[in-house]
């Protein structure tokens, strides 16, 4: 580097530090992908110290009133800068937005959205659950996209409309989200370029569709921001929706991003959320997906007067939050829906001077009335002084949290608040001369009910979902050899394979137990995990030697006169009940789990076993792939990296991806169902073998598995999304 462009450097270094203190001491720092950039640090008198320094458990009113001074000329300064405007948050169309709390992250296959046994979505058994455990919700992201996108060349539009009942059936769900007053947020994924081109600008696309099945909002999946261009479009359709990104943008997007979520690292001291703080009616929901207790998630939101992005079904991995960490979700949504009016006021005074070390509040005025929400950080309970207040004649002070008037012990001129807060738990107080203020007629009293049972006494064990494997009925074994079929000889076998997953509690949570719940539990385990190994004795069995084509499935078709019920999507390729022309030896694809069943059955067979299925490819020496352990591009199709899907390759057309026992076909070309996983809340197929489409551009994408120690878990929601151009199947039959 030359000295001139060092010293330039060197002064463009030192210009951003006098900008920086140009603003205030506080200011945030680092990129808007890092949890410093959307938090403000309160009071340095709030630090803890080491135990040589002069220690300090709370802040004078003075020293209070100095940081307050500063992040308010911070915030000033701010919205000049940016040219601010918030008339987005005074559209009634948007309003709801900050009172929208409580927000669950859902994906469609959760079993308590739909039934796929009555074809009906089932909105009211979704969130009765969630009322009873932990007190309802206010808006809901409905997910159908990742982790199954790519797997085919739907894009995430694509993906919506085959959910079941298309277009009509989603939108008609969403109603009936809107009868029980929950909003409703679809993601949009940029990083979606690999996939079927929408044919219009993005923004066009996402305001048309949203407008169509009557959505409320979009959450910008990966979006460090969600640029102005998206609310435009939706507003020039006459249609506003609220924007929410995954990661907050620069603070010219509070204008135009509603909402955002907030991926904080929590210390002992809470921090003040960039966003809220640049404009109070801003909502925040709070997304902390991997950890298993979520005191820290409520309590910054509780703080910060904002919500919280309850998210339990992670991709079909189940991170169910705890009886204990229910009902302190209840209480805080309680309280926050309660006082709402109040979690938008332009007075907002964070880190109110408490009387006892790790005990933190917000106050939040309006008009001639106060509240205060609090929050103990200590692993220990405070009973007796809490807070000291000017002591004003005829007000009245309510605990809010416990439902119960209070007598303020007064000193001189100051009134002393008493009142218990208990170990990791929260308060609230409430000032008002009124003796029984408008906003508290029923409120205290349910939270009198709710808080008569102390919050410890919640159990906060987490629970893993116990996983079981669907049963598969026998066959009856043939009397002679089946026509196209291998036998496979009886044997031992080690069933070595891992999931492919991209994501999982092991990469980020260093301190929980690796990837205890991802990917399935085998009948011999104890829980699901990522890697499995187990040493198995298998009985003979005849398997396909190719996999099921579409002559073959025609023939079923013309005996049967077999149509599912749920028939979106059934053999999109073919037309008036035929394949086209050339294709009759490829493999028959747009057959879902329960298609194949219905094929298997009516050929006196089943779907096999995913060890079936592995011991039929590998044999007993380990091989990586059927044909050895090096690729082999000449024993697998080319594969397709555009945005559509071409025609597969014949079955027979790669005579080298020969397995050791002369099975073909069973990497490269198309997915093959084998077992179906089910828990409490979700359904997934095992399919094994990849497929030749490989969409470009991101690492999101449904991942390929070509090992033979590999395998993807597909996740399951009705046969018209189940349904896929890149997965058929092959069947066996018992041999004895």
């Amino acid at each position: 580097m030359s000295s001139h462009s060092g010293r330039l450097v060197l002064w463009l270094f030192l210009c951003s530090l006098i900008a920086f203190s140009q603003d205030t001491q506080y200011v945030p720092r680092g990129n808007a992908w890092e949890s410093q950039w959307t938090l403000i640090p309160g009071p340095k008198c709030l630090g803890t110290k080491d135990a040589w320094e002069t220690s300090s458990t709370t802040c004078t009113i003075e020293e209070h009133e100095k940081w307050l001074a500063d992040i308010r000329h911070w915030r000033d300064e701010r919205r000049i800068r940016i040219g601010y405007d918030g008339f987005r948050y005074d559209l009634t169309a948007l309003r709801w937005t900050q009172s929208s709390f409580i927000q669950p992250q859902m994906m469609v296959h959760d079993r308590f959205l739909y039934d796929p046994i009555g074809n009906h979505y089932t909105v009211d058994r979704y969130i009765d659950d969630t009322v009873k455990r932990y007190g309802g919700i206010d808006a809901v992201l409905i997910w159908p996209t990742y982790p199954n996108m790519g797997i085919d060349n739907r894009n995430q539009h694509d993906m919506i409309r085959s959910m079941p009942g298309g277009i009509p059936g989603v939108r008609q769900m969403v109603a009936d989200f809107h009868h029980r007053r929950v909003r409703v947020f679809f993601p949009m994924m940029m990083w979606d370029q690999g996939t079927r081109d929408p044919g219009k600008p993005w923004p066009e696309a996402i305001a048309s569709l949203m407008s169509e099945i009557g959505a409320d909002g979009v959450n910008g999946d990966t979006q460090d921001g969600v640029p102005r261009a998206f609310p435009e479009a939706a507003e020039r359709v006459g249609y506003p929706l609220a924007f929410e990104p995954e990661h907050g943008g620069h603070d010219e997007s509070v204008a135009y991003n509603v909402l955002t979520w907030g991926q904080y690292k929590f210390p002992l001291v809470p921090q003040v959320d960039r966003y809220k703080w640049l404009e109070p009616r801003h909502m925040v929901n709070i997304s902390d997906r991997w950890n298993r207790t979520k005191t820290d998630d409520l309590q910054f939101a509780f703080f910060n007067g904002v919500g919280w992005e309850r998210w339990e079904n992670i991709w079909g991995i189940w991170n169910g939050i705890t009886p204990h960490d229910g009902e302190a979700t209840r209480r805080v949504a309680t309280i926050e829906r309660g006082i709402a009016s109040f979690l938008v006021s332009k007075g907002w005074d964070p880190f109110f001077p408490m009387l006892n070390f790790g005990v933190f509040a917000s106050r939040w005025p309006l008009g001639n009335e106060t509240v205060w929400t609090i929050v103990n950080r200590n692993e220990y309970s405070i009973d007796g002084p809490q807070m000291e207040l000017p002591a004003l004649p005829g007000m009245h002070y309510f605990d809010l949290y416990h439902g119960v008037e209070l007598a303020p012990e007064q000193k001189d001129d100051r009134a002393i608040l008493k009142f218990v807060i208990d170990a990791k738990d929260y308060g609230a107080v409430f000032a008002s001369k009124s003796t029984r203020p408008k906003v508290l007629q029923d409120l205290l009293t349910e939270m009198k009910a709710l808080t008569a049972k102390p919050l410890s006494s919640f159990p906060n064990e987490p629970n893993i979902l116990s996983q079981q494997l669907t049963a598969t009925p026998p066959t009856k074994p043939p009397s002679a050899a089946p026509p196209s079929m291998t036998l496979i000889p009886e044997g031992d076998f080690l069933f070595k394979v891992k999931g492919i997953e991209i994501e999982s509690f092991a990469d980020d949570r260093e301190d929980i137990g690796i990837d205890i719940g991802v990917d399935v539990r085998y009948p011999w385990e104890d829980l699901p995990r990522r890697y499995h190994e187990h040493s198995l004795h298998l009985k003979s069995y005849w398997i396909d030697k190719y996999p099921v084509t579409n002559l073959e499935f025609k023939a079923f078709l013309d005996a049967t006169h077999y149509h599912p019920q749920d028939d979106l999507n059934f053999l999109r390729d073919w037309r008036d009940g035929n394949y086209p022309h050339g294709w009759e030896h490829k493999p028959v694809t747009w057959v879902s789990l329960e298609d194949a069943r219905a094929y298997a059955s009516w050929a006196g067979k089943r779907l096999p076993h995913e060890w079936e299925w592995q011991y039929a490819a590998q044999g007993t020496d380990r091989r990586l792939y059927p044909w050895g352990n090096v690729w082999d591009t000449s024993a697998v199709p080319v594969p397709e990296k555009g945005r559509t899907l071409r025609a597969l390759d014949d079955v027979s057309a790669h005579p080298n991806g020969a397995s050791p026992f002369g099975v073909m076909d069973l990497v490269g070309n198309a997915w093959q169902w084998t077992d179906e996983y089910l828990d409490e809340h979700t359904r997934a197929a095992i399919v094994r073998g990849g497929s030749y489409y490989q969409p470009q551009g991101s690492m999101w994408y449904f991942p390929q598995a070509y090992k033979l120690t590999e395998h993807g878990k597909f996740l399951l929601m009705a046969p018209s999304i189940d349904r896929s151009g890149a997965i058929g199947f092959r069947c066996v039959q018992d041999a004895q």
